[in-house]
């Protein structure tokens, strides 16, 4: 995660974004639309902060622990919240990842723990879950059909029917678009581990 300052200063950006546009979304009249934008806004920006060139920030010894115990409790929530849909899955893989790269960089703040052994085995399974997750959200970004995509408005819950158009923070392919962003996060840093 602390490799060149310009690809991660990017990073930055792009989850700082990402978790702003989540907080926008918080403000939608969809429940569940609130209650995801409320995970994926703290998933933006923890990985905004964790992803800041440690040229520029040091953070402290106590951040890291603060971190998997923040992100642990946010596992929590999520692993109790999966009995409602399996989109919860995905938000608990999220924070999964990021307490164990709390964890690594606890152990190294330094950065680099790959050496001559290669890829440790659970950083593997989180990069091969989040390539996949990037691969899969992309291809439902592929425009369809102008009835297919209404259709699939209406049914994704946005609480729009009858042909009106629904508020930009109740837009699916908005919420895709951002998790999509916030995966190719994910894969930069656990690369970067």
């Amino acid at each position: 995660m602390h490799g060149p300052a310009s690809p991660g200063w990017l990073l930055v950006v792009l989850c700082a974004a990402t978790g702003t546009y989540c907080l926008l979304r918080m403000r939608s009249r969809v429940e569940e639309q609130r209650r995801s934008a409320g995970g994926e806004a703290l998933m933006g920006f923890g990985m905004a902060v964790m992803a800041v060139p440690a040229t520029a920030f040091a953070p402290p010894v106590w951040a890291w622990p603060g971190y998997a115990a923040v992100f642990g409790a946010a596992g929590l929530r999520a692993l109790w919240a999966a009995r409602r849909g399996p989109h919860h899955l995905h938000h608990l893989m999220g924070t999964t990842a990021m307490v164990y790269m709390a964890v690594v960089m606890s152990a190294a703040p330094g950065g680099h723990r790959h050496g001559a052994t290669g890829v440790p085995p659970l950083t593997g399974v989180l990069l091969l879950y989040f390539a996949g997750y990037v691969l899969l959200s992309g291809a439902r970004l592929v425009p369809v059909t102008a009835t297919g995509a209404a259709g699939a408005a209406v049914a994704g819950g946005t609480g729009v029917a009858g042909g009106g158009a629904p508020r930009w923070g109740d837009r699916p392919e908005l919420a895709r678009a951002c998790r999509l962003a916030m995966g190719i996060g994910m894969v930069a840093m656990l690369l970067g581990l």
